[in-house]
């Protein structure tokens, strides 16, 4: 028997961001029938971790791969899943954890953000003349910052004229400072490409920013993209044929 897949999203009272995160789990499902593929969240929605990993084991299940739903690798990711884990697995004797990756940096990323800008609006045509906000949630960790910037950076080298990061909270440039930065360098178009995976209230806010600095173009959060269904799979095949490992995540 395969392992199970555990997808970890952080959760919100935004009803929409369950909605997301469900979508794109039923997309992984649709890719993969036969694997078991559930959801748990670490605040404001159900099931939790431990409840989730519960049910799990109850219905026979022992070997499980744990996927934070995580762009980078901060606080949540070091620290929070971690510790659910490992509380579940002292409580549930004989159950095995694999953690995976969490999904960024990767290629299949940026294509899901180049889909969502094309949804927007945005053709091939219009690559080299479109300056690019790439708008994270934010964290306090350097890690995750420098990983956004150099996310940037590499998408930038795909032939849009400028890639820039900005942040909706914990870390600065805010998507309005950085669109009129844009503006002020000469950039005639600028678009927002959120980088944020279901709806709530820190895409809300990047969406706000973009519209009152006047962005020509914000496109959707990458939710159920069949791009991240894919990435999710990939990172549950990487750590299916890994040892068990617990508490740490890889980076």
């Amino acid at each position: 028997m395969s392992p199970a897949l555990l997808v970890i999203a952080h959760g919100s009272r935004d009803p929409r961001h369950a909605a997301t995160v469900h979508a794109l789990t039923g997309r992984v499902r649709a890719l993969r029938p036969g694997l078991r593929v559930e959801t748990a969240f670490l605040d404001f929605n159900t099931p939790s971790v431990g409840q989730a990993l519960s049910s799990l084991y109850l219905s026979g299940v022992r070997e499980v791969v744990a996927l934070p739903l995580l762009l980078t690798r901060a606080f949540h990711a070091k620290s929070d899943i971690p510790a659910a884990l490992a509380e579940s697995t002292s409580r549930l004797p004989g159950l095995s954890v694999r953690v995976a990756d969490v999904l960024g940096p990767s290629p299949l990323l940026l294509t899901a953000l180049e889909r969502r800008l094309t949804e927007a609006g945005l053709t091939p045509a219009d690559r080299a003349g479109t300056a690019v906000v790439l708008a994270s949630a934010g964290s306090t960790d350097p890690e995750a910052i420098a990983v956004i910037a150099e996310t940037a950076r590499e998408w930038r080298r795909t032939g849009w004229c400028a890639v820039r990061p900005a942040f909706a909270s914990a870390a600065l440039p805010r998507t309005e400072d950085a669109v009129r930065a844009l503006r002020a360098e000469g950039f005639d178009r600028v678009a927002v490409a959120p980088y944020v995976i279901a709806p709530g209230r820190l895409p809300d806010r990047i969406a706000a920013g973009a519209d009152a600095a006047g962005a020509d173009v914000v496109a959707d959060v990458l939710g159920a993209a069949p791009e991240l269904a894919r990435l999710l799979l990939r990172r549950f095949d990487a750590a299916a044929t890994a040892p068990a490992r617990l508490p740490a995540l890889t980076a």
